[in-house]
Parts: structure tokens; sequence; C-alpha cells
């Protein structure tokens, strides 16, 4: 079981930025591949970014069209967290951004592989 606590949303201005961030529970935080995701009002849920597991030397990170060189995903495994840096920020990232954990290695971009989820936060870009 794993429990997902994210923190960090807010109002911020266009090309402004905000941190968020995911606390886990897992003591095998390791060994789950995790991903952000988000949802806008009347939208289905979409990925935005993703960071393997720890099997590897380095990490792989994927990123979604819409936020490439804009966001960056990065993890610490000491302290259970992932992290998403959003810059650039536009009107149109506006919704509620959820932290997800998955098995699946060593990333999946899909929102049905992520067995767990976190509440959301809530980030809005005002024109």
């Amino acid at each position: 079981q794993v429990q997902l606590v994210e923190s960090g949303g807010g109002l911020v201005q266009t090309g402004g930025s905000l941190r968020l961030s995911c606390a886990a529970s897992a003591r095998t935080f390791s060994r789950y591949s995790m991903g952000w995701f988000r949802q806008a009002p009347g939208n289905e849920r979409r990925f935005v970014a993703a960071i393997s597991w720890s099997g590897g030397s380095t990490y792989n990170t994927y990123y979604a069209d819409s936020v490439k060189n804009r966001f960056t995903i990065s993890r610490d495994n000491a302290k259970n967290t992932v992290n998403l840096q959003m810059d650039s920020l536009k009107p149109e990232d506006t919704a509620v951004y959820y932290c997800a954990a998955t098995v699946a290695k060593p990333y999946s971009t899909l929102a049905a592989s992520y067995a767990y989820w976190g509440q959301g936060t809530q980030v809005t870009v005002s024109s």
C-alpha cells in the first residue's frame, strides 16, 4: 500500500513558476515508477510527466509534449518524494495535478497503469 500526498499548488501568473511535491509513505518507494497527471474541468485525466524507478544507474524521464522543456520531474528516494518543477506556466496548465505510483517499469504514461494516487493539488495560472 502506498499513500501519496501532494503539496505546492496555488495561483500564479502566466510565465511564473510553481514546484509541486509528492510525499510517499511506502518503505519501498524506490521500487515504484512515479508520474504526474492533471485534470482540468470537463476533461479526462492526462499524463504530464513520469520518472523511472531506481533499478538502473540513471533515471529515465518522459514528458507530455505540451510541457516538454518547461516542466522537470525529479525524485529523492532518501526523502520518499517526487517533485514537479513547473516553469513558464500558461493558462492552459490550469488543472488539478495528481501524483501517482506504478510498478510498471521503466515508467508508464497510462493512467490505468497507476495503482496509487494522491488527492490532487490545484494549480491555477491567470492570464
